[in-house]
């Protein structure tokens, strides 16, 4: 059973959390802010940092597109620094000092693979620039060694479905387009300086995805509704196919997913009030998100098992499901694995014992020997599919 603190710190967060959104609910239309909120004002903030400080550099990109904004969070691990001049480090425009990274030019830099986070929050609180999910993208980014792409997608009620699954799809379209344009770029000789036209305006290379990003090897993961969101993403990447070239998705990591359905399973019965998120509270979030005329649990974002719903699962990429014991959600998190793996697509699950929801990524249990074992079983099984030695890392 979880620990006392454990269950004093639930009680006060799921008070809080009703709290909040029963609030939002209660909330006139006119008080509703229609602009493209992705955090909240309660929700403590870690500040970008594009130094290697603590072994991995962070900075913010903000994509403009016909969609409305996106908001980005990049982590770098310091093993792009492997067999490069430290001296680039630094970059100096005019008699102004920038004092984060700037890739060094010429052959020989480092590429890693490319992961797309998306953080939890039931649609309607979090974000990717949070205290908590910077330190869990971090810790990913160093273990798993990879650039990981945080994506602040927009939370409701302000922006109800289909909002935040639009923004996971975008953000894999503008890595795909970053990959395309950085190959531009080098055949110029000038990478990361360039601002190139097309049909959606002025877009800037990115420079540290041009020099270190691999699409070719790009992983999802999500935590929670941000499991939902990868699931989504998933489906359109097969649905793409070679039209995302040269961005292929080999993997994703479903982290205690938010999925529910009109008839209850056992865990959602015998769970429903358990710690953090319990069921009651979780419907007032999809109450929040789903537009009032598609308030239906068994919803395409909801329940991944629907009858006829596209593409076949035998075409999804390999999906590891971590799930813990004490979630009411577990069961059908359980079924959708099952059912991958009868048509032979790798889907290990991973059950924690004595874990809730939530257990590796939530602020007040991210310093848990469970939420760091978590995160190393994560990487372990990531490498099957991005290393480029092949698949010597299996369970």
């Amino acid at each position: 059973m979880p620990s006392v603190a454990v269950k004093l710190q639930s009680f006060l967060f799921k008070f809080n959390l009703k709290q909040q959104l029963q609030s939002r609910i209660q909330a006139s239309p006119d008080e509703a802010d229609p602009s493209c909120v992705t955090s909240r004002p309660e929700e403590a903030v870690a500040a970008a940092n594009p130094t290697f400080s603590d072994g991995v550099a962070t900075k913010d990109i903000h994509v403009d597109d016909p969609l409305g904004p996106l908001s980005l969070r990049l982590f770098l691990p310091e093993t792009v620094l492997s067999g490069s001049d430290s001296k680039s480090r630094f970059r100096v425009h005019g008699e102004e000092s920038y004092g984060g990274y700037s890739p060094p030019a010429g052959r020989g830099i480092r590429r890693l693979p490319v992961m797309l986070q998306f953080h939890g929050g039931g649609f309607v609180s979090g974000s990717n620039n949070s205290v908590a999910n910077d330190v869990f993208c971090r810790r990913i980014a160093k273990l798993c060694d990879v650039v990981v792409v945080a994506v602040g997608y927009r939370l409701a009620p302000e922006n109800r479905y289909p909002a935040a699954f639009e923004d996971g799809v975008r953000a894999l379209y503008w890595v795909g387009k970053q990959a395309n344009l950085a190959e531009w770029s080098r055949s110029r000789w000038k990478v990361g300086r360039d601002i190139v036209n097309d049909s959606f305006g002025a877009s800037m290379v990115e420079p540290w995805l041009a020099a270190h990003g691999d699409p070719s090897r790009c992983v999802l993961l999500g935590v929670s509704c941000g499991a939902n969101i990868a699931d989504h993403v998933a489906r359109k990447s097969v649905e793409a196919g070679k039209l995302l070239d040269p961005v292929k998705v080999v993997a994703q990591v479903l982290m205690y997913p938010f999925f529910i359905g009109s008839v209850p399973t056992k865990s959602e019965i015998k769970l429903a009030n358990s710690y953090f998120y319990d069921k009651a509270t979780c419907l007032l979030a999809w109450k929040l998100f789903l537009p009032e005329e598609e308030m239906n649990l068994d919803h395409p974002a909801a329940n991944p098992l629907l009858p006829g719903r596209g593409p076949p699962l035998k075409l999804m990429p390999p999906t590891l499901t971590i799930m813990a014991e004490h979630d009411w959600m577990r069961d059908r998190a359980i079924a959708y694995s099952e059912e991958l793996r009868k048509v032979n697509v790798d889907a290990p699950l991973l059950d924690y014992k004595d874990a809730v929801h939530e257990f590796a990524t939530l602020d007040v249990l991210l310093k848990t020997p469970q939420a760091q074992a978590c995160a190393e079983d994560i990487a372990i099984w990531i490498k099957k599919y991005i290393s480029l030695r092949g698949h010597e890392f299996s369970y």
